[in-house]
This record gives structure tokens, C-alpha cells and sequence, in this order.
């Protein structure tokens, strides 16, 4: 009852709501900025690269880069791999397309969150915080609402996501002769929730240091090995593409099962990969020490870029190249194993466990940070170490669960917890949207004086209490 009751819901989101809400707050925030996120992509790059700046101690404050770090290591993770197989095996190859659409117009909404995440953020002891809890209790003056998604965000990432991600990690061994269905996920899933528990209980510094060391590394080497099947198979880019634009606009089978179509498929496994306009990134952007909110919200937008049009597409061609037909058998990790072994041998599958097992682990741990930041929001204050400790055990315990469950249940769960994230983000942006607008206009002037701009709160007319920016 509980998978059908789940699955109603993920329906209902993504066949009607989502898809509109989407698809028109993305073209309003587009135009609304004259095209923002491609007229602006030299900002981007320049925001990025800008120095942070020190405390009174001397100590570097985060910087745009360290955050732009963050969001990307929770987007970037088992979904541009796991997601993108799954997208092409149940949706087929359109489903590219409309993962690349959802990118471009959603890239403006990830500008205006994190705009805003900046504009309200707050000083703590340590520096910044904030994101759209915080947003929506300053701006909205609606606390109870802001709970409800303080809520959202410790489920969905919590629960959903790293659930998801436990299964998809164990799922890349399913292709090795020492797998077994009834034991192996569980016996990985508990390696897994160990190493996770050592690194929340403070024991795991070397883990997370080595980790996020490689993991940059290890996206790149993946881009380049799946521009290399790309180019082995060349011959097959033509036919690629033609299938990528046929499928994508095949009307008739679109409407004739949406529910399963390339666009349903496409828009679901795009939002989970990117998040624009979920509301998580933006609590990374807020921890940000930049000199005007704008900034954070353009690098935020080359976050979505990164992930979708460049490490999503990587899988997409490395997959479509490779001459291995998607089915509904090979969804998930078997379909880029089996991708990988017809292009490089018996190299493709290690080399694919090894990349999810290193992107499933720093995605376990960043989406544990935007936990970390709903249980603040809602208790006020750090909670104690007893509360802690126990939350951190119920962490464990249910990356270990989620290993040894039901792909298609974890997939709904996810896509539904994210969606019900995405309908409490969206129209708030879209109500504050006015207040980003004023200040990107703000940053337009200032860079048009040839001044690296400073923001103030009283030159957009801001009419709520912030703490920085006076």
C-alpha cells in the first residue's frame, strides 16, 4: 500500500504540476534577467575565480569557489551516472534532450534562490548560514511554512537521497560473478553506513581529506573516458543525435504514455541531477563571503551547467555511442558497465565501481551537510551531543536500509520528497523574485561604472531586516 500510495504521488507531481511549474517559473525567471545565465557567463567565470577575503583572525572566509564546491559535490554524484542510464532506459534517448531544456531554464532559477539565500543570510560564529528557511521566515515572515521545508530538506536528503544513493553505489557490483542478490547489497550497504558513521563521529578526517582530494580528479578522468568511448564510436554520433531529436519530439508515444515517456523521464532525472530551484543549493550559496549577493547566484547558475550539460551529457554519449541498446533489464549501473565493457574491456567496469563508489560517498556526506543545516533551522541553536550522536546512528542505519531495497520504491521516494521541496520554492522565489531582480540591476549598474560592486540593502529599497549588507 505503501509503494502504491508513493507512486500516486510521484505521478501526480511529474505528470501535472511539476512539469508546468517547472517549465514556466524557469522561462518567467529567464526573461525577467534578459537571459541572465548566458549573457552573463563572463561574470560566472569571474566570480568564481575572485579571492575570499579574511576575518579579523586572519582566517580565509569561504569563498564563491569552496561553495560553488559544496553544491556541486551533493549534485554531483550517483544521478549523473545511475540517473542518466535509468532516464535512457525507461524513457529512451529524448529523455537527453529534456534533461538538457530543464538545465537552461532552470539555471535561472538557481540565480534568483541563491541571490536571494545571500541577501537574507545570517552571522553565526563560524560565518554564514542560511537558504530558504531562512528566506521564507524573514522575507514571509511565515515561520510554520519554514519548518515544513526545513522538514522536506531533512527528509529528502536524509532519508530519499542517501537511501538512493546507498543502492545505486551497491548496484554497480551487480555485474561481478561474487554478487549475490539476497546478501551482497546488505553486507555493502554495512561497510558503507560504517564509514559514513566514523567520518559523523569525527574519526574520518582522512577519509573525507582523501575523498574530496580525489573525487574532483575522478570527475574529470570520467568526462575524458567518456569522451574517449565517444570518440572510439564516433561513426555513431550522427544516429545518436537523430534518435536524441526524433524521440524527444515523438508526440504520439509522449501522449500516448506519459507517464513513461522521454519527457517525464528527461525532467525527473534532470531536476534530481541539477536541483535548481529544489532549494538546497542555496544553503551552500549562503555561506558564502562575497561583496554582492549577485555574484553567489551567477556562480550558482555554472553549478547546474557542470552538472547537467557537462557530467549528465558525458554519461548520456558515453552510454549512446556505445552501441549497447537501453532496456528496462540494464536500468541503472549495468547499462554504462555494459557501455564501458563493449568500448574498453574488462577496464570499464572497475573503472565505473570505482568512480561510483568515490562520488556515493562525498554525496553521502554533502547531503548530510543540508541536514545538518534543517535540524539548525528548526531547533534554534547547534543541537546537543546526545541528540547528535543519535541522529547520526539513524543516518547510518538508514544508508545501510537503503541498500538492500527496492530501486523503483527509492526513485519514487526521492522524486517525490524533492518535489514536494521544488512546489514550496519555487512560488516563494517567484514572490520574491523582485527583491533578486533589484539586485542583479544593482550589479549591472555598478560593473557598468567599471566598479567591482558592493551591495547595500537600502539601494534595492529592501523593506526587511537583514543582517548583513547595512
Amino acid at each position: 500500500m505503501f509503494e502504491n500510495i508513493v507512486s500516486f504521488l510521484n505521478e501526480a507531481l511529474y505528470t501535472y504540476i511539476l512539469i508546468i511549474l517547472l517549465v514556466l517559473a524557469g522561462l518567467y525567471f529567464t526573461v525577467r534577467t534578459r537571459f541572465a545565465p548566458f549573457r552573463l557567463f563572463g561574470e560566472q567565470i569571474r566570480s568564481v575565480m575572485e579571492k575570499p577575503s579574511t576575518d579579523k583572525n586572519g582566517n580565509k572566509k569561504v569563498s564563491s569557489f569552496q561553495a560553488l564546491m559544496v553544491s556541486t559535490a551533493s549534485r554531483v554524484g550517483t544521478g549523473n551516472i545511475v540517473g542518466v542510464s535509468t532516464a535512457l532506459c525507461l524513457g529512451g534517448f529524448g529523455s537527453v534532450f529534456w534533461m538538457w531544456i530543464i538545465a537552461v531554464i532552470g539555471s535561472a532559477s538557481a540565480f534568483f534562490e541563491s541571490t536571494l539565500a545571500q541577501i537574507y543570510k545570517k552571522k553565526g560564529p563560524d560565518g554564514c548560514y542560511g537558504g530558504p528557511a531562512y528566506y521564507i521566515q524573514s522575507a514571509l515572515r511565515n515561520r510554520p511554512l519554514a519548518i515544513v521545508f526545513s522538514v522536506l530538506l531533512i527528509a529528502t536528503y536524509g532519508i530519499g537521497f542517501n537511501m538512493l544513493a546507498s543502492y545505486n553505489l551497491q548496484s554497480t557490483f551487480s555485474s561481478y560473478s561474487f554478487y549475490n542478490e539476497a546478501t551482497t547489497p546488505w553486507i555493502i550497504g554495512a561497510v558503507v553506513a560504517v564509514l559514513v558513521a566514523i567520518c559523523l563521529f569525527g574519526g574520518g578526517k582522512r577519509i573525507i581529506k582523501i575523498t574530496s582530494l580525489l573525487v574532483p580528479f575522478m570527475g574529470i578522468a570520467y568526462i575524458l573516458v567518456a569522451l574517449a568511448v565517444t570518440v572510439i564510436n564516433i561513426r555513431m554520433l550522427p544516429g545518436v543525435f537523430s534518435r536524441i531529436f526524433s524521440e524527444a519530439f515523438d508526440f504520439q508515444a509522449i501522449f500516448g504514455g506519459f507517464t513513461g515517456s522521454c519527457v517525464m523521464y528527461g525532467i525527473k532525472r534532470g531536476l534530481f541531477s541539477n536541483e535548481a530551484g529544489v532549494g538546497s543549493a542555496p544553503n551552500a550559496s549562503a555561506s558564502a563571503d562575497v561583496s554582492h549577493p549577485a555574484k553567489q547566484g551567477l556562480v550558482q547558475v555554472l553549478s547546474v551547467f557542470i552538472d547537467t550539460i557537462l557530467i549528465c551529457s558525458a554519461t548520456a554519449f558515453l552510454c549512446m555511442c556505445s552501441g549497447v541498446e537501453p532496456t528496462e533489464k540494464l536500468s541503472g549501473a549495468p547499462y554504462v558497465q555494459a557501455a564501458l565493457s563493449k568500448s574498453l574491456g574488462s577496464f570499464g567496469p572497475i573503472f565505473i565501481t570505482v568512480a561510483m563508489m568515490l562520488f556515493a560517498f562525498t554525496t553521502l556526506l554533502g547531503n548530510l551537510y543540508y541536514v545538518d543545516q534543517g535540524i539548525f533551522f528548526i531547533n534554534g541553536k547547534i543541537p546537543g551531543k546526545k541528540f547528535t550522536a543519535f541522529y547520526r546512528i539513524i543516518a547510518s542505519l538508514l544508508i545501510f536500509l537503503g541498500a538492500g531495497l527496492n530501486a523503483g520504491l527509492l526513485w519514487d521516494i526521492s522524486d517525490v520528497l524533492m518535489g514536494a521541496m521544488t512546489i514550496i520554492n519555487i512560488p516563494v522565489i517567484i514572490i520574491l523574485g523582485k527583491y533578486a531582480l533589484r539586485t542583479l540591476k544593482d550589479y549591472e549598474k555598478q560593473k557598468k561604472d567599471g566598479k567591482d560592486p558592493v551591495f547595500r540593502a537600502k539601494d534595492i529599497d529592501l523593506p526587511h531586516e537583514v543582517d548583513y549588507w547595512k
